[in-house]
């Protein structure tokens, strides 16, 4: 008999106002219910501002590096409970155990970057143009700030959002992912038993379009942080900056990897199986365009190919598997839907390209990693977004060629170039058209130290993580005193 779990409202777990759930379901076995979640409506948004309202008053004007103690605490709960965590990203998202553990290590980096963020929450002091009066600025908090957070990276991109909202002091309405709400459960109490106060984060379930855009449209959430589509991104942004309040996505990417004729071709390979295939391609920075001089074309693709043939592909707690299934039947028929485009525009499928039925995995959606070559910019595949492991190789004729065709796309969010040239390596970092990008490493390599996002229609507002962080959670107020 599964868990029913309730929405969490000024420090309490409380049904929804609708009396209706829906179902987590595994989705390496589709059989398995891992819990029934609340199917929430305005009211329960409604519900969740009150309680943050009332929470404001006192944790804005808590010390911000008592606020940072939170985060300090949560360090070591994240370290307590490594592994169940883990346990519970596998069994919800479906990803190897491998990576699983690998987005918990990365989160315990982010709130080390984020712990010390409190003492750093630092103003300027101005010289005046008057010898008697003193000005300097400082940074307050919003207010009730919304946190809309995706599937991929349930546990790390929802802590990372939370954590600098709260650092700043703001308090939360949290909207996770239907589809890995369990996780998500566990992340409140995790942030619960770190310490912070009843109605400074809660969190409310239920489908995008209704929690989503009642937070995007409430005149009392001053801002809206958003990691998703591009679709969706775009207009919650238009709904939220309508209204005068703030906003900020991480949205689609349609990474470019440029790989010249000097490259380490075994490197490349390597990379390329990080970058677009693991966790079967569900990440924003990875990479889905393969652009290749013409001259080694065919023996990157051979490469390539013998190495997907030897990728594991099972329940993400197999010992040594590479990949689980993709997360939900949703991703699967999208997955399905851009290999027949491929198809009918003429791209040569190499390897993949097909659901994964025999030896149990026809019990999830398990997909094969997919190669297709002779892929030109035209094509549908070239040009959206897939969110799964497919890559299309476009063969080119030289350098410049190259960079044409990795700038000729609507999403700017990542990229990378493999090279031994010095003089390409920078022209390449000075002329492409992406917020992140890098030399001889993955597209989806990252630190949180680092600022990130994209440009173009891949990002909107101030950059998450890094030295920018607070940023956007913040307002400046100039002070002018005469004495």
């Amino acid at each position: 008999m599964s868990t029913t779990y309730h929405n969490y409202i000024g420090g309490k777990w409380i049904p929804s106002e609708t009396n209706e759930t829906y179902a987590s379901i595994n989705p390496a076995n589709t059989e398995e219910v891992l819990g029934y979640f609340q199917q929430s409506n305005e009211a329960d948004v409604d519900r969740a501002i009150s309680a943050a309202e009332q929470a404001f008053a006192s944790w804005s004007q808590t010390a911000a590096p008592k606020r940072g103690d939170v985060i300090f605490n949560l360090i070591l709960l994240l370290e307590k409970h490594k592994s169940e965590l883990a346990e519970l990203i596998t069994k919800e998202v479906g990803k190897s155990l491998r990576e699983a553990t690998g987005e918990v290590n990365k989160t315990i980096e982010a709130m080390k970057q984020f712990s010390g963020e409190a003492t750093r929450m630092t103003g300027e002091t101005i010289p005046s143009h008057d010898h008697n009066v003193f000005g300097y600025t400082i940074r307050e908090p919003l207010g009730v700030v919304g946190v809309i957070a995706p599937y991929n990276f349930p546990l790390g991109i929802g802590i990372w959002k939370i954590a600098p909202a709260i650092i700043a002091g703001n308090t939360v309405i949290f909207k996770p992912a239907s589809n890995t709400s369990l996780i998500s459960v566990k992340l409140i109490e995790l942030f619960t038993e770190a310490g912070v106060p009843k109605g400074v984060i809660n969190m409310v379930t239920g489908p995008g379009g209704v929690i989503g855009n009642a937070i995007g449209h409430h005149p009392k959430i001053k801002a809206v942080s958003f990691t998703g589509s591009t679709d969706v991104g775009l207009a919650l942004g238009k709904a939220v900056t309508s209204r005068g309040a703030k906003m900020q996505a991480e949205m689609g990417g349609k990474n470019p990897s440029i790989i010249l004729e000097d490259a380490n071709l075994d490197e490349v390979v390597e990379n390329i199986v990080i970058s677009s295939f693991l966790d079967n391609g569900q990440r924003c920075t990875g990479t889905s365009r393969v652009i290749v001089l013409q001259s080694i074309a065919e023996e990157l693709i051979e490469k390539l190919v013998a190495r997907l043939k030897k990728l594991k592909i099972d329940d993400g707690f197999t010992t040594g598997v590479d990949n689980g299934p993709v997360i939900d039947e949703n991703q699967l028929n999208t997955y399905k839907h851009y290999v027949q485009s491929a198809l009918d525009e003429g791209a040569k499928l190499e390897f993949g390209g097909k659901q994964l039925m025999e030896n149990g995995l026809d019990k999830g959606y398990f997909v094969a990693p997919t190669i297709f070559s002779q892929v030109t910019e035209e094509m549908t595949i070239y040009r959206e977004e897939i969110f799964g492991p497919v890559i299309g190789i476009t063969a080119v004729d030289n350098y410049e060629e190259a960079i044409t065709l990795a700038n000729d796309n609507e999403f700017g969010l990542s990229s990378t170039i493999y090279t031994n040239d010095l003089q390409k390596s920078f022209d390449f970092i000075r002329r492409i058209e992406s917020g992140v990008t890098h030399v001889n490493i993955p597209s989806n390599y990252f630190e949180n130290q680092y600022p990130f996002g994209g440009k173009k229609a891949s990002s909107i507002g101030p950059r998450e993580q890094g030295s920018t962080a607070l940023d956007f959670w913040t307002d400046y107020k100039t002070v002018y005193i005469k004495a």
